[in-house]
């Protein structure tokens, strides 16, 4: 079933229906401010930060969901309703959203009363714009009021959700004209202040919420201000303060009005925190003023229906430029639907946000992650290559000088996160592989000296290419009773926790430490992770390459060696016949392996393991894909575990405390999908890989939305498996690596375009029945026009690459380094 369709001309999902299966949210902003909204006008709004500059509250896990939010209520001769539905519900007699690139559009029609409102975050502004059209398509004038609501979070989302015995007494606002400022704290500590302005005179306000709501026991979808159709000018004293402006408008019949709304937030210098004078339209219980310049300022850009006219305009030309960058013509609408617009639309919010903010991450528990920002930085770095260098460097600049790491890190202060803490034995090897992905991108090797500090010597001078070798040798140095990495707290998948044995309820899996291993440092020195170990063999060549490039022979030639080692190790210790090990608990017994009861075998080291070709002389490569098609293959995916837990082990840690079928225990975790997709296609069978693409892409599951529940246009984290009473559902929708491997899957490994140190590999992996595709591609300074042909229906091969009309050897197209435009013809055979 399906709650709305694709409309690829416009890039924009339009749902004709406010009751989705959950709420199907979008994102505004790009570069400091953002927001998150939902088909009903739900959602909330930060900068920077989403726990430490948080602007406006929302309420998680709330019954019903989605409520909060920014909400425009119309009482039209006592029938009251929103434009987006929610959250008064009247019904409508029309309705659509229409979620697009950077902004949202929702209408709303009622009595003949229609109105289009159309939110987005400018670029390079540090606000959300919402503009209100309302045009009366009856017979008769229409009298009526309208009325904004947002309501102000307390700035520190933690504190504001815990706290409430002081905050309940903090709340300032002043009032200037038809402006409401939130300025709680600003005379004390703070140096930033939110705004809500309309551009209009208004009738009246509301700032503080019980007096919006008319009682402590009415919610947002029964204010009594509303209701009564007349806004009370309360002055929020304390308590919870929001801001809500109040108009009466008379239309014509045929007869619009446009209303132009500012979210908005700003900073002043502490020299400059105060206005010299109180102006006589201001309203405030203080004798201190706000210095408001930097909020007229952003007022004036736009306050008129042209000014917003100009700026979406720029925003739809921003992306229209980053979504030029790789375009593709294939047979499948719904994968040129994915690589062409969604997949790297979502790879650009999972680049600024990492985990930190969504539907189910609050924006309060986590931050950027180490792990997670190095694999986004794969999916997006063809688009904005300077921000992902700036990127790579704050990222860097939180491990450690032995390369550990911290796990997470705040992006407003890019500290690390103590709380998560570290010893993630995986974060270091993403480093080495999202650098070279940078490079390979952009041939800028520069990177490599650039000046990068270490967070346990913040003034030290070290370079990015120390923290490429000591990622490197973490691993190296820190190897079990197989040779094998240690697993330490976890291994990418969180909820293996080798070192955890927790009996406790609340204990965390990431952070306890164990008694039985405190003398040893937090964790276990028998546990290992094979998964580890098949990412060091997958990364570990990458890092060679940088050292052979820049003339470190000696240096290449000892990493290599290393990297021989471990495959020499993993085949002798971790292959298990059919398929690889996960892992060795703090015992020395297997995990994944076929002498299990439970969790038999599992996904994760499986594709690195055969795309590094280990056992590959032995056929362990073909072994191990078949097994993953025999055990992991469902309908909606392949499954993470098989069979899934049905009993605590307290060996594993998290991962056993879940339901069969959801999470880690044998769910669909999509993510680790697209490693068995870069496999199939990395050993030549286009039609397998494409097939796993297929269940998992968002696209395919459109038809299946009452079943999947999360927005058919973006991935998700999980899907529930085939062990699940709910299978087929998802859940954690938006903020995943799933969108980045994904991206890689698609574009470097099926249509098989992916950047070398070298060159532009063309070496495609696609379905026998296709006759080629198309692909354009902007790759360091110059475009290439690739023209793949398939005439002997094969999946993989190059029989022949032409270059501008010369026959290249080999599959790699030479970097031509002139600015222009190259043709490239690619014959499978």
């Amino acid at each position: 079933m399906k709650f709305g369709y694709f409309d690829d001309s416009r890039k924009e999902y339009v749902i004709n229906t406010p009751k989705t299966p959950y709420p199907w949210i979008n994102y505004l902003g790009n570069q400091g401010f953002f927001s998150l909204i939902s088909n009903t006008a739900g959602g909330y709004s930060f900068y920077m930060d989403a726990r430490l500059r948080r602007i406006t509250r929302y309420r998680y896990n709330n019954v019903p969901l989605d409520m909060g939010g920014r909400y425009f209520y119309i009482n039209d001769n006592g029938t009251v309703w929103n434009p987006g539905w929610s959250p008064v519900k009247t019904e409508l007699d029309e309705y659509e959203c229409r979620h697009g690139m950077g902004y949202t559009i929702i209408k709303g029609k009622k009595n003949g009363l229609k109105a289009e409102v159309t939110f987005f975050v400018p670029q390079n502004y540090d606000g959300e714009v919402q503009q209100v059209v309302l045009t009366n398509e009856g017979s008769e004038a229409k009298n009526f009021a309208i009325f904004s609501m947002a309501e102000w979070c307390l700035w520190d989302a933690q504190d504001d959700c815990t706290n409430f015995q002081r905050n309940f007494s903090t709340g300032r606002v002043e009032i200037e004209d038809s402006t409401i400022y939130h300025v709680t704290e600003y005379r004390d500590r703070r140096n930033h202040y939110a705004f809500y302005t309309v551009n209009d005179t208004i009738d009246g306000y509301d700032t503080d919420r019980d007096a919006f709501l008319g009682s402590i026991y009415n919610g947002w979808d029964n204010p009594e201000t509303v209701k009564a159709g007349k806004a009370s000018n309360s002055f929020a004293d304390g308590w919870s303060p929001i801001a809500s402006h109040y108009k009466k408008i008379t239309l014509a019949p045929g007869e619009s009005k446009t209303l132009i709304y500012i979210l908005g937030y700003a900073e002043n210098p502490q020299d400059k925190k105060f206005a010299s004078e109180k102006p006589a339209n201001l309203l405030t219980r203080e004798a201190w003023v706000l210095n408001k310049e930097k909020a007229y300022a952003m007022i004036d850009k736009y306050n008129t229906p042209e000014k917003v006219a100009a700026g979406l305009e720029e925003l739809r030309t921003t992306w229209e430029k980053l979504l030029s960058i790789y375009k593709v013509d294939t047979p499948d609408d719904k994968v040129n639907r994915m690589v062409n617009i969604w997949n790297q639309y979502q790879c650009m919010v999972t680049f600024n946000l990492s985990r930190s903010a969504s539907y189910f991450e609050s924006g309060i528990g986590r931050g950027m992650g180490f792990r997670d920002s190095n694999q986004d930085i794969l999916g997006f770095v063809h688009q904005i290559p300077e921000r992902a260098r700036e990127r790579l460097i704050d990222i860097a600049s939180t491990q450690l000088s032995d390369g550990g790491c911290y796990h997470q890190y705040q992006p407003l202060t890019k500290k690390g996160n103590a709380d998560i803490g570290g010893d993630f034995s995986d974060d270091p090897l993403w480093m080495i592989l999202s650098v070279a992905s940078y490079i390979k991108e952009t041939g800028d090797w520069g990177i490599l000296d650039a000046n990068v500090p270490f967070d346990d010597d913040p003034e030290g001078k070290h370079t990015m290419l120390e923290h490429l070798n000591v990622s490197f040798y973490h691993i190296v140095n820190n190897l079990g009773p197989h040779g094998l990495p240690l697993a330490m707290r976890a291994d990418w998948n969180d909820c293996i926790n080798l070192s955890c044995f927790s009996d406790t309820p609340g204990e965390s899996f990431q952070t306890y430490t164990n008694p039985k291993f405190k003398a040893e440092g937090g964790y276990s020195k028998i546990a290992e992770s094979v998964f580890v170990a098949a990412l060091f063999t997958y990364t570990g060549p990458a890092y060679v390459g940088i050292l052979e490039h820049l003339g470190k022979a000696d240096e290449a030639a000892k990493a290599q060696a290393e990297i021989d080692k471990m495959k020499k190790n993993t085949m002798e210790s971790a292959f298990d016949g059919e398929w690889f090990l996960r892992a060795y608990d703090a015992n020395g017994e297997k995990m994944g392996s076929h002498e299990c009861e439970e969790g038999k075998i599992f996904i994760e080291p499986q594709g690195f393991a055969v795309m590094s070709e280990i056992g590959k002389d032995v056929g362990a490569d073909i072994k191990t894909l078949d097994s993953i098609d025999k055990y992991l293959n469902c309908e909606y995916g392949l499954v993470l575990n098989n069979p899934a837990f049905t009993k605590y082990y307290i060996q594993y840690g998290e991962i056993s405390t879940y339901p069969g079928g959801y999470k880690e225990n044998a769910g669909i975790f999509t993510h680790n999908n697209a490693w068995i997709i870069c496999a199939e296609a990395y050993v030549g069978r286009g039609e397998k890989a494409f097939e796993y693409y297929s269940k998992i892409a968002p696209a395919f599951t459109e038809e299946t939305s009452d079943i999947h529940k999360t927005e058919p246009y973006v991935y998700g984290q999980m899907i529930g498996g085939k062990d699940a009473k709910n299978f087929g559902q998802g859940k954690n929708s938006w903020l995943t690596g799933t969108a980045a491997w994904n991206m890689v899957a698609i574009s470097q490994y099926i249509l098989g375009v992916k950047p070398e140190f070298d060159g532009l590999r063309v070496d495609p992996s696609i379905p026998s029945a296709w006759d080629g595709f198309k692909v354009v591609r902007q790759f360091r300074g110059d475009t290439y026009e690739i023209e793949v042909k398939n005439p002997d229906h094969i999946c993989k091969g190059v029989k022949k690459l032409v270059v501008d009309g010369n026959e290249v050897a080999g599959c790699i197209v030479p970097v031509a380094g002139d600015g222009k435009t190259h043709k490239v013809e690619v014959v499978l055979g």
